[in-house]
């Protein structure tokens, strides 16, 4: 990911803060000269290595899993992201630009071969993903032969990552003051991914000066 140095992020927590945030991803491999993607939901592992394993599944139906297995591949996770108009600049020689925030991680994909393992793969995602609910959903409370058909319809996987790198381009190559004006319109949006943006812009109070 191409990156100049204001917008580099290699503070490890924070990556995972965003990978646990933004989970929903793209699994990037080959398949033979093509490159094939799959968004997918995954789970993060923090304490499972140096920098963490992922954790998800394919449906068996899809094809990307029969190669993946092995390979190493890139996994983009995406955050908010708004698009900044020149005129909020209030200056001279500027050009629109996008402000974002996006993590990638890459590694190795290991197929599941355990049922064991996927199914409790299976019971760890949808408690992650049922805990806000007001009664949440539960692999648990349904029936054996269903969760049998379940299971042989999907091909569990891990990742452990070998590099992360993150990206937070938050308009850190402006003055102070252009990105004070930045930020006020995005206030001001009636979209969230805006507002969001405008949030993380101001915590990070401090720009580094860039001219690249």
């Amino acid at each position: 990911m191409y990156t100049p140095p204001p917008f580099v992020i290699d503070d490890l927590d924070q990556l995972h803060a965003a990978i646990e945030r933004y989970s929903f991803a793209l699994i990037v491999s080959r398949s033979g000269e093509q490159l094939v993607a799959t968004h997918l939901p995954l789970l993060l592992d923090r304490p499972a290595g140096p920098s963490g394993t992922l954790w998800g599944h394919f449906a068996r139906a899809n094809p990307q899993w029969r190669e993946a297995g092995g390979q190493e591949v890139l996994v983009a996770f995406s955050g908010p992201h708004a698009y900044i108009s020149p005129q909020w600049y209030e200056a001279e020689r500027v050009v629109p630009t996008w402000n974002y925030v996006a993590v990638h991680a890459y590694g190795r994909l290991e197929l599941i071969e355990d049922p064991r393992q996927t199914m409790e793969l299976l019971q760890r995602t949808v408690r992650h993903y049922e805990a806000n609910q007001p009664q949440p959903w539960l692999l648990a409370d349904q029936p054996a032969d269903f969760l049998e058909r379940l299971a042989q319809q999907i091909v569990a996987f891990r990742i452990p990552i070998e590099r992360l790198e993150g990206k937070w381009k938050l308009n850190q190559n402006h003055p102070q003051e252009r990105r004070e004006r930045v930020k006020s319109a995005l206030e001001r949006s009636g979209r969230e991914d805006d507002r969001e943006i405008a949030k993380l812009m101001r915590e990070r109070q401090s720009p580094d000066q860039w001219s690249g």
